[in-house]
């Protein structure tokens, strides 16, 4: 932690020095000597911090000189230095912001030239209001912080640390990512629990006495002793799939609304979607509504609370149940089962011996070092014994083994003194002590984060990784091969998952075909652990909690959670809160179409958060943000998302640090401020779901670090908006753009000279565009030179085009060789369709409101297998829809007289619906392709041809497994 924390100082301090002889200015005169003796000092300490963090959690003799065991004076030790890094990295960011300032003044023109300044400065160094004091204040700081840091290491002396080679920044060390072409540890793999299963399963599926009454069977267990992973395998097991309805709620430790929120949980699992509702008695009607007389099982996971009032309003509601429902609950807390009224208790032991090692090998041997099973076999049956029997420190400790090779790094892991932890007295695990400690310290520092996120939380890796580059734990220096940090932060958060530090994670494949991480959950052991190695500096409270000068521990607070309650209001004050470094208030509010309830960001609360890095402010109902936001001049990160904010104070324009903006579903927000181009360090600006948000200011194509951008608006030109707002070629600067971008009112470009500044060929990293035109215009907005000039990388993997009334598709469409999905709509005017049977990639393919197509047939093929009568078509398409078809007549696949095709051999499910004079389905398609699905609906021909009953062409889809005709 502390090393990770140097190394971002010592990152800092560089970048100062390369902004002052970039500028040709020194702000702080003299200070090279102070920033040299700085750098030692830091190096010296760094050399020893990688022992100091291990002895501060083992058990050891008394210190002479303190009084305290030499665990706890070693921790005291490393709380000052940490102290005294973070208070540097502060004047750091009060130096670099004044730079920056100076730098922004010259770019935008609203200071004297540089060459003014330049003259000036022979007489005045720093010049302009109070200049002179603020470098003498900058210099008097670093000095301070100087002396403290030589006092610090002094002390390291008397400790006798082991140096290692720490000194050596190791942000660019190897991480051990996982080889491309194994696939990710299964994470149900269970040993010695099947006699436990069987019960569980036996007792599930018991007859019930009545209705209106269920059972209630626990599992009760310490933690990581596998009560989740049982539940969930039983949960998911083929006996238990027959109940009417099952929901899934993870209670975890609330800390208010368990009813209320347990209620909604269960009510948008039954219903399908999240109910904004927020009285009590509404939402237990829906629970009553959906388990009427069904057989309904309830999984309840992580019990915690012991107050039978949550729990009772539930019972109720559920009591119209049928005979034979059941819910289980999953608990630590023997009591807990008890409150409940369990019916039946399953205890849930450690693992035997053996099955314990069998677990830990099966993560410990991957495929790469089977082969040194035999050799390490005796010592890993005595590292698992150290597990004493909990699946998840075998899970972990299996990980941490899969990438040692060499005999004498297990016999270290074996001897290690990490086995003899004071931390065990809290519930800590030693297995992820020792899994933690051999992360290198930039991701240690990562992983610490964690502590920020309350219990049960669901953390977007997306998100995370833009608070980590927030926090400067992204560090490029001295690294050759990753440019990007949010592709170092995706490096960091796999080697996180390689650990088996998460639990519940999502996936989905990106580009090259990688299994990208994009949300997951934290065991609640993994969490206790950051929470533990960050006592007091980083702190989860409910709504009403405020700072203290002093903590007991005598430790800063710098990472402040806030959770409110549905009813509690927005905090006016937060007590002492100038060493913060990041904020949240979390709370679980939409914002709504229609106000009626607003709360205030308090004008003393943010003037006191003046070295806050992140803020998150999202789901709050804010009407309005203070203009003094303008104080947070380190703020790289800002979340307002999901409020009913009208407009942004001017003042954000100025948060020049600024990197992240989220401005997600602020349906209310009409307009962006016009000197947004100030913010140049600005990577994420995320506007996704703000349909009131009509233009763009012209500012944004002058922000070129830029990542993300989710929608590009075009208007048509008046006088009012001459100048101010976005033009095509506003796209052109832009080519850092990630990911998706949907581009609005292209049908106001009238001109391919025009279309060609966007240079959208030139943004290789798009994955996914959408193109939308504007139905409403006519004549000139369907010219299809401009939608040829609009030409994309062949990169792009989706694409999207709309209201498009040229009368033919874009030459380029048969170029996209990586594009996947390809969706039409809208097209009203195109009559032929491009070769798109030809794109070797496409897996998806919708065609929408294509009012003026007639008929299908070897056009999709290309001109080749029109003449050679030889084609193989859509070789990877999965999925064909095809909607509002209002003119289509015929879907003709022959291919000239003798021609022969492979034609969709991959293809699994086709819809076609609302498309009236369809008349029949090609038999190369229905017959002789894999389709696993048919759904057609409101085609009166087809249903005609192919209903069960009386359908003449029935017998050409009996074989497909689901077939829905309406």
């Amino acid at each position: 932690m502390s090393d990770a924390i140097i190394s971002a100082v010592l990152t800092q301090l560089f970048s100062v020095m390369e902004q002052q002889v970039r500028q040709e200015l020194k702000l702080v005169v003299g200070v090279d000597k102070e920033v040299k003796n700085l750098e030692n000092t830091f190096n010296s300490i760094r050399a020893v911090i990688s022992d100091a963090e291990r002895r501060q959690l083992v058990k050891g003799d008394v210190d002479k000189e303190s009084g305290s065991s030499s665990s706890q004076s070693v921790k005291l030790w490393l709380q000052r230095l940490q102290d005294a890094a973070y208070d540097m990295d502060d004047v750091l960011s009060e130096w670099s912001n004044a730079l920056l300032k100076f730098e922004m003044e010259d770019a935008l023109g609203s200071s004297p030239s540089a060459q003014k300044r330049v003259s000036f400065l022979v007489n005045l160094p720093c010049f302009c209001f109070s200049r002179v004091a603020l470098r003498r204040d900058i210099a008097v700081k670093i000095q301070e912080i100087n002396s403290r840091l030589d006092n610090i290491a002094s002390d390291k002396d008397r400790y006798h640390f082991t140096p290692s080679n720490a000194s050596v920044d190791d942000s660019g060390r190897r991480l051990n990512i996982r080889p491309q072409t194994t696939s990710y540890v299964d994470v149900s793999y269970i040993h010695g629990r099947d006699s436990d299963k069987a019960t569980l399963i036996a007792q599930l599926l018991k007859d019930g006495n009545k209705k209106g009454t269920h059972d209630t069977v626990s599992v009760v267990g310490t933690g990581g002793i596998g009560k989740t992973t049982l539940a969930g395998i039983v949960y998911n097991s083929e006996e238990v799939t027959k109940f009417d309805v099952r929901v899934w709620i993870c209670v975890s430790e609330p800390p208010f609304d368990e009813v209320l929120r347990v209620a909604k949980a269960i009510v948008e699992q039954l219903e399908g979607n999240a109910p904004n509702l927020f009285e009590l008695e509404t939402l237990l009607g829906r629970v009553r509504q959906g388990v009427e007389g069904k057989k309904f099982l309830f999984v309840l996971d992580d019990v915690w609370t012991e107050d039978y009032g949550w729990w009772e309003p539930l019972k109720n509601a559920i009591s119209s149940c049928a005979p034979g429902s059941k819910v289980l609950v999953t608990t630590r807390k023997e009591r807990v089962a008890q409150i409940m009224k369990s019916d039946y208790t399953l205890r849930l032991g450690e693992l035997a011996e053996n099955d314990c090692w069998l677990l830990f090998s099966h993560f410990a041997f991957s495929e790469s070092n089977e082969k040194n099973r035999e050799q390490f076999e005796d010592i890993g049956k005595e590292i698992a014994k150290k597990c004493k029997g909990l699946p998840l420190a075998a899970k972990i400790i299996g990980n941490y083994m899969r990438f040692k090779e060499l005999f004498e790094e297990w016999r270290c892991v074996l001897e290690s003194d990490m086995w003899e932890l004071e931390a065990t007295s809290e519930g800590i695990f030693p297995a992820l002590l020792l899994s933690y400690n051999d992360l290198p310290s930039a991701v240690k520092n990562c992983f610490l984060y964690f502590a920020n996120f309350p219990q049960d939380c669901e953390i977007e890796a997306d998100n995370l990784i833009k608070l980590w580059m927030a926090h400067g734990y992204l560090n490029l220096r001295g690294r050759t091969v990753v440019e990007d940090m949010e592709a170092l932060g995706t490096e960091y958060l796999e080697t996180l998952v390689m650990r088996s530090f998460f639990q519940r994670v999502r996936k989905e494949k990106d580009k090259g075909h990688r299994d990208n991480v994009i949300r997951f959950k934290m065991h609640d052991m993994v969490l206790q652990l950051g929470q533990y190695l960050k006592k007091d500096e980083s702190l989860v409270k409910n709504s009403g909690f405020a700072l203290s000068n002093n903590s007991s521990s005598g430790v800063k607070t710098r990472h402040l959670t806030l959770m409110r309650s549905e009813d509690s209001p927005f905090p006016e004050s937060i007590g002492h809160a100038e060493s913060l470094h990041s904020f949240w208030v979390q709370s679980f509010h939409d914002s709504p179409s229609f106000v009626c309830q607003v709360d205030i960001v308090p004008t003393e609360l943010l003037k006191h958060l003046v070295h806050l890095k992140s803020l998150d402010l999202s789901r709050n109902r804010l009407r309005e943000l203070p203009k003094e936001i303008e104080e947070l001049q380190n703020l790289r990160y800002l979340n307002l998302s999901h409020n009913p904010l009208w407009e942004l104070p001017e003042t954000v324009c100025v948060l020049y640090r600024l990197q992240t903006l989220k401005l997600v579903a602020c349906n209310h927000l009409s307009r962006l401020q016009g000197k947004i181009h100030k913010l140049k360090n600005l990577r994420h600006l995320e506007i996704d779901m703000t349909e009131s948000l009509t233009t763009l200011p012209k500012g944004i194509g002058q922000l070129t670090s830029l990542r993300t951008l989710s929608k590009f608006i075009l208007t048509g030109s008046n006088e009012e908006s001459e100048g101010k707002t976005c033009t095509i070629s506003d796209l052109s600067g832009l080519n850092q753009l990630r990911n998706s971008i949907k581009i609005q009112g292209l049908g106001y470009v009238t001109n391919a000279a025009d279309a060609e500044k966007a240079e959208l060929k030139k943004k290789e990293h798009l994955t996914d565009v959408h193109m939308e035109f504007n139905s409403q215009m006519r004549g000139e907005q369907g010219r299809a030179d401009v939608a040829d000039a609009l030409e994309l990388h062949p990169n792009l993997q989706s694409l999207h085009i709309s209201s498009y009334n040229g009368a033919r598709l874009p030459h380029w469409l048969t170029s996209l060789t990586k594009i996947k999905k390809l969706k039409l709509e809208d097209c009203p005017n195109v009559r032929v369709l491009v070769a798109v049977g030809t794109l070797p990639s496409l897996e998806n393919l919708c065609l929408e409101k294509m009012h003026g197509l007639k008929h299908l047939g070897a056009e999709l093929f290309g001109a080749s297998a029109a003449t050679n009568g030889v084609a193989h078509m859509f070789p990877k398409l999965k999925k064909l829809t095809f909607a509002r078809l209002n003119c289509w007549e015929e879907w003709n696949m022959t291919i000239g007289e003798n021609g022969t095709a492979s034609i969709m051999p991959a293809l699994q499910y086709l819809k076609v619906s609302d498309c009236e004079k369809l008349k029949t389905l090609p038999d190369c398609v229905v017959s002789k392709s894999p389709l696993k699905k048919l759904y057609i609906k409101n085609c009166p021909l087809l249903k005609q041809q192919y209903d069960k009953k009386t359908g003449e062409h029935w017998i050409k889809i009996a074989h497909i497994s689901k077939v829905r005709i309406l």
